[in-house]
């Protein structure tokens, strides 16, 4: 069975950082892109970031651009989301995804999905 599990979220102050991580198990993503998505309450998934199968390409959305980085570590089928000055409208569930190309994933159109971890910003 295959499975994106997210972890590493959690309650943080305003102007911290937080990586979260997504390791993915039942195959192996090596050739794929992987990509991070969030929701806030009441507003749709959004991209966020996104990674090529060998990491030299990244895309980020402009929300995320100069204070998110997406990183992998192939061997061990982790996708990672380093976020730093973290603001209150970071507030969402964050979720990572695996699609052939960076395009699909920004186009949401993935493959495999993950459940989700809480990114609470607090003031």
């Amino acid at each position: 069975q295959v499975q994106l599990r997210e972890s590493g979220g959690g309650l943080v102050q305003a102007g911290e950082s937080l990586r979260i991580s997504c390791a993915a198990s039942g195959r192996s993503f090596s050739n794929d892109a992987l990509g991070w998505f969030r929701q806030a309450p009441g507003k749709e998934r959004e991209f966020v970031a996104a990674i090529s199968w060998n990491g030299g390409i990244t895309n980020y959305a402009p929300s995320a651009m100069g204070r998110f980085t997406i990183s992998r570590d192939n061997a061990e089928n982790t996708v990672y989301l380093k976020m730093n000055s973290l603001k209150a409208e970071d507030t969402a569930v964050y979720y990572c995804a695996a699609a052939r190309w960076i395009p699909l994933i920004k186009a949401m159109n993935c493959d495999y999905w993950g459940q989700g971890t809480q990114v609470t910003v607090f003031p």
